[in-house]
C-alpha cells in the first residue's frame, strides 16, 4: 500500500488517499473495513497488465483500522499483511500516523550484490520528514496483541508433551562417567555431537551432561599448565576420568553448601509425557542446552531408558509446525525482529548502558576466544573484519574440531588464531553443516520467518547483518525467542 498526503488543510484531521491492493487474482474484487462502517463495499479495478492485481484508492483519516477483501463472493483476507482476529474474523490492519506533516511510504529492503542467505521480499515503512530526510517506522501493534499471541504459544506448549519430539527412529549416544575425558572429546568429535548425557554404572542411572563448555575448560586448564611449564601429557589426560572432572569442576566453580563442601550440579532430565513448556522453562532456568528425555517403567526409576535429547530447536520447529497455516491469528509473528525485544544488538550512539555484542577479529588467538565464550556465557561469537562486516562464526562446539589428529595436544592456544582453528576442523564439518553455523538475516526479517529459520535442525542462532556489506547488527538465538515468547 502506497500514500501520499493531501497539499494544504489547516486544522483538523487531513484525510490520506490509501492504495489497496489485491495480488491474488479473481474475477470481481470489493474492499470494505471500519472506514467504511463494514457497510459499504468498495469496487476494486485490475491494474492495466497485470490481470490478476486489483486495486482501489480510498481516503483514510489517521489512526487505526481494519479491513477486508470481497473476492468472487468470498471474504478474504491478505495473509502477507499485518492481521489479527477481530469481530469480523481474521482482517487485515492499517495504522497511520496522526502527524500531519509526515508521510508514510514503503519501500522495498533489497540486498544487491548479497549471498547472504536473507529474504529480501521483506519490506520497511519509511517516514519522511518535512526536511526531507527519511527514518525508518516500525509497524504497530498493540501489547494486547503481543500478549495474545505469547499466551497462544505458551498454551500451545503447555498442552503438548516431549513425546511429540521423539524421531520414529534414531540414535542417542550417552558416555559412561568412568571413561577418560581424551576418549570422551573424541567420540563426541566423530558423532559430530556437541553433548551427550553421562551414565553412571555403579548408580545405575543418567547422572549428568558432558557438553563442549566442559572441554573448553579443560583445554584452558591444560593451556595454562603447559605454559607455565607444567608437564601434564596427554597420558595423564587419559587417566583423567570424566567423573574426576566433574567433581574437580564443582570445587573450582565454589559450589558449596553451608558447610564449605562441594556439592555437584544436580541431573536436569524431564520424561516423555512433560509439556513442552515445562520443557523449555528447564532448558532457560538452568542454563542447558538441551534436557535428555529419560522413561522408567520401575517406580524407583531404576533401570532407565534415554528416549532423546530435547532442545530448543525441536520445541521451536513443534511451534512452527503448529501455527503454520495459521500465522495470520499471531499477529505479532508477522513484526520485524528489530520492532520487538529479542536478541542482543550493537549499541548505537548514546545507548551506553546496553551490553556490548561480542565479537572477534580473524587474527584474534584461541585463547581469547575461548575465555570470551566462558567469561561472556555465550554459545558463539561472530567473527568480523576491520569494518564489523560478517566473515565466519566461532561456536562452542567447533572445539570438539580439536580433537581431529589429537590437534589440541600439538598447537599453543596464545599463538594460534581463530582464523587457524576454524581452519583445523573444515574437514571435521560437511558443506551443508558449515552452513547451518553461520546463517543471516536482515533485521526486518518478520519474526515468523527468523523462527522457521531457527528451527531447522542445527541452526542455533542467525547473525543479523546489514544488507549489501553484511556489517553485523546483532545476534537472535534460540534462548531469545523463547525468552520473548514465555517471559
Amino acid at each position: 500500500m502506497n500514500s501520499a498526503r493531501e497539499a494544504g488543510g489547516v486544522g483538523g484531521t487531513v484525510p490520506i488517499p490509501m492504495r489497496f491492493v489485491w495480488p491474488y487474482g479473481g474475477r470481481t474484487v470489493y474492499i470494505s473495513g471500519s472506514f467504511t462502517g463494514w457497510s459499504e463495499l468498495l469496487l476494486m479495478s485490475p491494474v492495466e497488465g497485470c490481470p490478476t492485481v486489483f486495486q482501489v484508492i480510498h481516503s483514510l483519516t489517521p489512526g487505526y483500522h481494519q479491513y477486508k477483501f470481497f473476492v468472487d463472493g468470498e471474504w478474504r483476507h491478505d495473509e502477507h499483511q499485518p492481521c489479527v482476529l477481530g469481530e469480523y474474523g481474521t482482517v487485515n490492519t492499517i495504522f497511520l500516523a496522526t502527524d500531519p506533516n509526515d508521510m508514510l511510504v514503503l519501500t522495498p529492503d533489497v540486498a544487491s550484490g548479497s549471498s547472504m542467505e536473507v529474504d529480501n521480499e521483506a519490506f520497511r515503512r519509511v517516514v519522511r520528514l518535512t526536511d526531507g530526510t527519511l527514518t525508518e517506522v516500525l509497524p504497530r501493534i498493540s501489547d494486547a496483541n503481543v500478549q495474545t499471541s505469547c499466551h497462544r504459544i505458551s498454551t500451545f506448549l503447555s498442552m503438548h508433551t516431549a513425546y511429540e519430539l521423539l524421531p520414529e527412529s534414531g540414535k542417542v549416544i550417552a558416555v559412561d562417567v568412568d571413561l577418560p575425558v581424551k576418549h570422551a572429546f573424541h567420540i563426541l568429535h566423530e558423532q559430530g555431537i556437541p553433548m551427550a548425557p553421562l551414565w553412571d554404572f555403579c548408580k545405575g542411572q543418567f547422572v549428568g551432561i558432558l557438553s563442549a563448555v566442559d572441554f573448553i575448560l579443560i583445554l584452558r586448564e591444560h593451556s595454562q599448565l603447559k605454559n607455565h611449564g607444567s608437564n601434564l601429557t596427554e597420558e595423564e589426560l587419559e587417566t583423567h576420568t570424566i567423573s574426576a572432572w566433574k567433581a574437580g569442576k564443582s570445587y573450582l566453580n565454589r559450589q558449596h553448601n553451608g558447610h564449605g563442601t562441594a556439592f555437584p550440579r544436580r541431573f536436569i532430565h524431564a520424561g516423555p509425557f512433560d509439556n513442552l513448556k515445562d520443557i523449555a522453562m528447564k532448558i532457560l532456568q538452568n542454563e542447558v542446552s538441551t534436557v535428555p528425555i529419560i522413561h522408567s517403567t520401575s517406580e524407583d526409576g531404576s533401570f532407565p531408558q534415554l528416549l532423546h535429547l530435547a532442545s530448543l530447536s525441536g520445541i521451536l520447529n513443534c511451534i512452527c509446525r503448529y501455527f503454520r497455516h495459521c500465522s495470520s491469528s499471531l499477529p505479532m509473528l508477522q513484526l520485524p525482529i528489530c520492532a520487538i525485544p529479542v536478541g542482543t544488538w550493537v549499541p548505537k550512539i548514546g545507548e551506553s548502558n546496553r551490553q556490548p555484542l561480542a565479537m572477534l577479529r580473524p587474527t584474534a588467538s584461541l585463547t581469547s576466544a575461548l575465555n570470551l565464550l566462558v567469561q561472556a556465557q555465550v554459545s558463539s561469537i561472530p567473527i568480523v573484519d576491520d569494518n564489523d562486516s560478517l566473515l565466519d562464526i566461532y561456536c562452542r562446539s567447533d572445539i570438539t574440531a580439536l580433537a581431529k589428529d589429537r590437534a589440541y595436544t600439538q598447537i599453543n592456544f596464545d599463538e594460534i588464531t581463530v582464523h587457524q582453528a576454524l581452519q583445523l576442523g573444515q574437514d571435521s564439518f560437511s558443506y551443508d553443516l558449515r552452513s547451518q553455523r553461520c546463517q543471516m538475516c536482515l533485521r526486518s526479517d518478520s519474526l515468523h520467518k527468523v523462527m522457521e529459520r531457527l528451527a531447522n535442525p542445527g541452526v542455533r542462532r542467525l547473525v543479523v547483518v546489514e544488507a549489501g556489506s553484511k556489517r553485523v547488527e546483532g545476534i537472535i538465538s534460540l534462548t531469545d525467542i523463547f525468552k520473548f515468547f514465555l517471559g
